[in-house]
C-alpha cells in the first residue's frame, strides 16, 4: 500500500494572504488525517511565504500519522528538524527563492554533505529522503550516503504524461526498481494529480508514500477535502476502497 502525505503549504499560502488564522493550519492537519491521509508534508522556506517555522512547531504535537518535513538542509532548517523530530525529513536542492521544488539533487558532487546529514538525522530516529530525478547513477551515489529513502521528482513524468504515457513513465520504473534493489525506500512527488497518479502506482506499486500538495489543494476546492483526499487514494490503491 503506497501511503498518501498531503502538503499543506498552499493552505498556509492562502490564510498568510489574508493574516490572521483562516484557514486554521492545524484544524486542516487534523482534518486531512481524519479524512484518510497517512501523513502531512510541509515545506518552511526562509521567507516563510507559507508554511512558517511557528507552524511545524504548532503541528508536531497533534500529528497521529507520518510528519514530512522537507526543504533546503540550510543550518536553521536541520536545527529545526533536530528540535522537532519528524518521522521523515526529505532534502531538497533548492534555492532561497525558489518558487518549489524544480530539480533534484546532484548526489555525487554534495556526497560527503548528504552523507553528513543523513548520519545526523538517522542518528535521530529520524527517516531521511533525498530528492533526485530518474538519473540511475545518481541513484547509486543516493545507496552509498546511508539516507533511508528517494523521493523521485516527478515533473517530467507528469508533463509527459499527456503525450505518451508509458514513455513518460519508463524512467521512473527504472530507477523505483534500482534503488529498491540497493535497498532504498521510494517515495514520489510533484505535480501528480488524479490523472496521471493511478498510471504511475500501477507500474511502481512498490511506492511507499507520494506527497503531494497543490494539486490536491486545488481539487479540494471542488470536491471538497474529505472526496479529495478519498480520490487520491483510491487512484493509488485502485484495488481497495474507501
Amino acid at each position: 500500500m503506497t501511503n498518501l502525505s498531503v502538503n499543506i503549504n498552499k493552505v498556509a499560502t492562502i490564510r498568510n494572504a489574508r493574516g490572521g488564522n483562516v484557514p486554521d493550519i492545524v484544524q486542516v492537519a487534523k482534518d486531512c488525517e481524519a479524512f484518510g491521509a497517512e501523513g502531512i508534508t510541509v515545506h518552511p522556506r526562509p521567507d516563510e511565504r507559507h508554511i512558517r517555522y511557528a507552524d511545524v512547531y504548532a503541528l508536531r504535537p497533534i500529528i497521529r500519522t507520518e510528519f514530512n518535513i522537507e526543504g533546503y538542509p540550510s543550518e536553521k532548517f536541520v536545527d529545526l528538524v533536530l528540535a522537532v523530530k519528524p518521522t521523515q525529513v526529505t532534502l531538497v536542492p533548492d534555492a532561497p527563492d525558489a518558487i518549489t521544488s524544480n530539480a533534484g539533487w546532484d548526489v555525487k558532487s554534495n556526497f560527503d554533505f548528504l552523507s553528513s546529514l543523513a548520519d545526523t538525522f538517522n542518528h535521530n530516529g529520524i527517516r531521511t529522503s533525498i530528492f533526485v530525478d530518474t538519473n540511475l547513477d545518481n541513484i547509486h551515489w543516493v545507496a552509498k550516503t546511508g539516507t533511508d529513502r528517494v523521493e523521485l521528482y516527478t515533473e517530467p513524468y507528469a508533463t509527459g504524461y499527456y503525450d505518451d504515457p508509458q514513455q513518460a513513465v519508463t524512467p521512473f520504473v527504472a530507477a523505483a526498481a534500482l534503488a529498491r534493489d540497493l535497498g532504498l525506500g521510494v517515495n514520489a512527488g510533484h505535480d501528480l494529480n488524479l490523472d496521471n497518479l493511478e498510471f504511475l502506482s500501477e507500474n511502481i506499486p512498490w511506492i511507499d508514500e507520494v506527497s503531494i500538495g497543490h494539486h490536491l489543494i486545488c481539487d479540494a476546492l471542488y470536491f471538497g477535502l474529505s472526496e479529495t483526499i478519498r480520490k487520491y487514494k483510491a487512484c493509488l490503491n485502485v484495488n481497495k476502497e474507501y
